[in-house]
């Protein structure tokens, strides 16, 4: 973007300098990084000093992490539906996912807020932590383009997909009733349609219906893992209908 070298007060210089500390990297572009950590309530207060908000960064690392989040999606769940990447990435990268990994590096501390920002607790907000880390990345991408992005992505969301995708291979009946009652105001309904096998090695198989539509099926050894399996199938297939 500017030169990295023009003159940054010690106070910001020790933000961009905190900020390097915590992503283990050096930036040579002193300016676009404290324009990452920079919130508009701070340059609407302080006109004079001629400083960028992070509203454009935030812009470039929502995209950047988007594509960063998906490819490593796509590699670890080869057999994985467009549905279910869709479902894991929005996960990661909504504002609270986002804001969770701000918050674990710190990255509210090296804020610069305004007046009013600071006192209603904007270091804390999940609204301000996720745009400034989508900000970061921007400058990340910036400074090492999509390797460095990939390398953030996986150093710091690495927690992150461990607990967003253990949630979703564990509950997938909570996430279609969530879906059901958004898309159809009404709950799914699970019938066994056939049992197969001795008693102690059964295979049960399981319909899901909601609002007269039949949504998915699936087996299992147990009637739970049956309508997990019949879940699983029917959120496959739920983002393709009605859009």
């Amino acid at each position: 973007m500017t030169d990295a070298t023009p003159h940054l007060s010690p106070v910001d210089e020790q933000r961009v300098a905190g900020l390097e500390a915590r992503l283990g990297m050096v930036l040579a572009d002193h300016t676009t990084a404290l324009a990452a950590l920079t919130h508009a309530s701070y340059v609407n207060e302080h006109p004079e000093e001629k400083r960028a908000d992070n509203e454009r960064l935030e812009f470039l690392g929502d995209a950047v992490v988007d594509l960063a989040v998906s490819d490593r999606l796509m590699r670890r769940y080869p057999e994985a539906t467009e549905g279910e990447l869709t479902r894991l990435r929005a996960a990661l990268v909504d504002e609270s996912g986002l804001a969770m990994v701000a918050k674990s590096i710190g990255l509210g501390e090296l804020l610069a807020l305004g007046r009013g920002e600071e006192q209603s607790g904007g270091r804390k907000k999940d609204s301000v932590l996720a745009d400034a880390l989508e900000a970061v990345i921007g400058v990340v991408f910036l400074a090492g383009g999509l390797e460095a992005a990939g390398s953030f992505v996986d150093r710091f969301f690495a927690e992150a997909f461990k607990r967003v995708t253990e949630s979703a291979g564990r509950d997938f009946k909570s996430q279609l009733q969530v879906l059901a009652q958004d898309r159809f105001h009404a709950s799914p309904r699970y019938a066994v349609v056939s049992e197969s096998g001795p008693d102690h090695l059964k295979t049960f198989t399981v319909e899901i219906e909601c609002a007269g539509e039949k949504l998915g099926r699936g087996e299992g050894k147990s009637k739970k893992e049956a309508e997990q399996a019949a879940a699983r199938e029917a959120l496959a297939k739920l983002p393709l209908a009605g859009g």
